[in-house]
């Protein structure tokens, strides 16, 4: 059932990063709960779920962004698409990349947007079917 995350699933999703590029689940602090409070109480900021079982398997987060041009029409911006390895090529993460489509679609974005580190050729096309394309535009990160 893929849907927007429950503000006490916050562990479950903590755990699932360990399979995007985390070294380890970080610290339960007041950085922590504020920073998770702070994403749970933006209306613009949704983290998509896929739960199979009572178990979190698959997400992304989708963020919507204000913006002045296109018409006043927001973009929004896809990040942290992750699916559990005893869960990978099942169609998990297509269905949360879906639903962050429907949310922008339903918030009236011009352009969806994603980043991936990978150059896996797999990984890439799993991107172009769920219909982005690395043509239209050249990313370039600066990291803090």
């Amino acid at each position: 059932m893929v849907r927007e995350i429950r503000e006490d699933e916050l562990d479950q999703l903590l755990e699932l990063y360990l399979y995007l590029h985390e070294d380890g689940i970080p610290e339960k602090n007041d950085h922590l709960a504020n920073t998770w409070k702070q994403i749970t109480e933006d209306p613009n900021h949704h983290i998509i779920v896929d739960e199979i079982d009572g178990k979190i398997v698959s997400s992304c987060v989708c963020v919507i962004i204000p913006n002045l041009t296109r018409g006043i029409r927001p973009y929004a911006f896809v990040e942290n698409v992750v699916t559990h390895a005893d869960y990978r090529k099942r169609g998990y993460a297509g269905e949360c990349l879906a639903y962050a489509k429907k949310i922008a679609t339903e918030n009236n974005c011009y352009k969806m947007m994603l980043l991936t580190g990978s150059k896996n050729p797999a990984t890439l096309n799993f991107y172009a079917g769920a219909g982005y394309n690395s043509t239209d535009k050249t990313a370039f990160v600066q990291w803090l």
